[in-house]
Formats: structure tokens, sequence, C-alpha cells
């Protein structure tokens, strides 16, 4: 079955055919009132009214008051929110098949914008999937000192979907995976980040950055790297505020997939946890706040 969804999922055919599973719905104990933020002005592929669905509703079970964010960020706009969340940003030209270079998503002014923010209190989960996903948030990431791949993380059987775990010292053991012992990824990216920051999610240095020249295609040419010292996500203050950066997108939501709607995500019989790392980094991220 494992076998069958990595080849689903590595199928461009399989991109524009991933669903919300409506019917996932973890026990999740009530106790947060936040104001969670979600993007939607930046052709984000992940929204709380269409894939990020379960994101949202696993955060509102626990309490939160999750909205979709429609504004660009201006100075004007960030100053009225505490935590904005962006999923799988894309730049308003973006339109497959996607190639390289790809456009940034957000403007060299929202950049600016979003770290002062961020440096004044800000808090910012940011994730940003596989290429193009990755190259259309690249910039945004250097602000805060991550190196983005517009890339394609996999392991040594080309295979997208990685376990992380405790035991293996591939998943870090800190208050964001509090009483939690796995967590699965599926199909992203992987980057360098900044020596401040707390690597969460550490692929193995036998896994390969794939860079492929144009999304979903790959060949004997495709450039790769190795992806020691990376991390698939990570988490780091930033002046007065707090960013946590991840890699992929499907660990933090639940989907079904292809034909045969294979479970993508926090709903996977392999990623019972996931969750929980979404609760506890949102937490993280909002502990302070009254």
């Amino acid at each position: 079955m494992r076998l069958i969804l990595i080849t689903l999922l590595i199928s461009s055919a399989v991109f524009s055919q991933q669903i919300p599973d409506t019917l996932y719905q973890p026990k999740v104990e009530k106790k947060y009132n936040s104001t969670i933020y979600v993007d939607h002005a930046h052709r984000n592929f992940h929204r709380i009214d269409n894939r990020f669905l379960p994101f949202a509703k696993v955060l509102r079970n626990a309490g939160y008051n999750v909205k979709a964010s429609k504004h660009k960020f201006s100075n004007t706009y960030l100053k009225t929110i505490k935590t904005l969340v962006i999923s799988n940003a894309l730049s308003e030209n973006s339109r497959p098949p996607f190639v390289i270079p790809t456009p940034s998503a957000f403007t060299d002014e929202e950049i600016k914008n979003i770290t002062k923010w961020v440096a004044k209190g800000g808090h910012l989960f940011l994730i940003a999937d596989h290429m193009p996903f990755a190259g259309a948030s690249e910039k945004l990431a250097k602000a805060f000192g991550f190196t983005f791949y517009d890339s394609f993380l996999f392991d040594e059987n080309r295979g997208g979907i990685i376990d992380y775990t405790i035991n293996e010292n591939t998943l870090e053991n800190h208050e964001v995976t509090n009483n939690i012992q796995k967590i699965v990824s599926f199909t992203g990216q992987a980057f360098k980040t900044p020596e401040k920051a707390i690597s969460i999610l550490k692929p193995k240095e036998k896994y390969i950055i794939h860079l492929p020249d144009t999304m979903w295609r790959f060949s004997e040419k495709t450039k790769r790297l190795s992806a020691k010292g990376l991390s698939q996500g990570a988490i780091m203050q930033f002046k007065k505020g707090k960013v946590a950066i991840f890699g992929e997108a499907g660990m933090f939501t639940a989907q079904l997939a292809g034909p045969n709607q294979f479970k993508v995500g926090m709903n996977s019989p392999d990623a019972t946890e996931n969750y929980k790392l979404l609760l506890n980094i949102v937490s993280w991220l909002t502990k302070e706040e009254k």
C-alpha cells in the first residue's frame, strides 16, 4: 500500500486530484483561544476552504479561531494580526507546466513588511512544499536566514514519504514534539537553516534533494544534492517574534488522493501523531498570547 501511495504522490496527475478528507476528526482537547490567520491572498494551493480544511478543523476543535487572510501583506494589515500561516503560495502569473526559475509569490515590499512584523513580535508559520512552492517562498524564507531549494526530497528509493522518529534521532526531542514518537511527511522539500534555528525534522544523510528544471520531470541529468545537514521543519525565535518553517504541507492536513482516494496526511494510518505536531507548533507560536 505504501509503495502504491508513493507512486501516486509523485505523479503529476494526482497534483490536481487532492481533496480534503472531511470525515477526519481526531479527539482534541479544547483549551486555546488565539486567532490564527491563514493566507488566501497569494494563489495558495492549500486554503482553509479546500485542502487545508482539516488543518483548520483540528485547530478549531482545540479552541483556536481560524480565519482566512485575504489581504496582501501591508504594514497596516499586519498590525491587525498576531499569527499568520502561509501554505504553498504562488505568484499571480504562475501556471503549469512549472519551470525554473520560479517567481516569488510575494513582492519585495511584502517580504520587508513581514520581516519587520515578526521582528516586532509577530508569529509566522511558513509552509512551502516541493517545487514550485519552495521557489515561490524562497525570498521570504531567505529574509529569516533559511535557504530553500526549489526541489523534491526523496529517500534512497526516490520515495517522497519520509518517517521522522525519536528513536532514530530524526525527530528532535523538543517542546513541539512533546508526546510524539513519529511524524510522517508526504513529498516535500528540504532546506538549510540558520545556526540559531532548531531543526525538528532531520532528513537522513542518505536522502537526496532533486532539483528538476520542470516540476515532476526527472532524468539522469537532474541536479542532485545530499540532504546531509538539511531540515524539513524548523523553528526559531526572530527578535521579538517567532517563525516555524516547514517544507511539506500534506503532513498538516488530511487529504484523499487520486481516483482510489488514498489517505494522505494526518488521516494516514502511518501518521496518527501528525495532528499533535500541528497543535504543538501553533501552541509554541502563540503561547504568550492572552
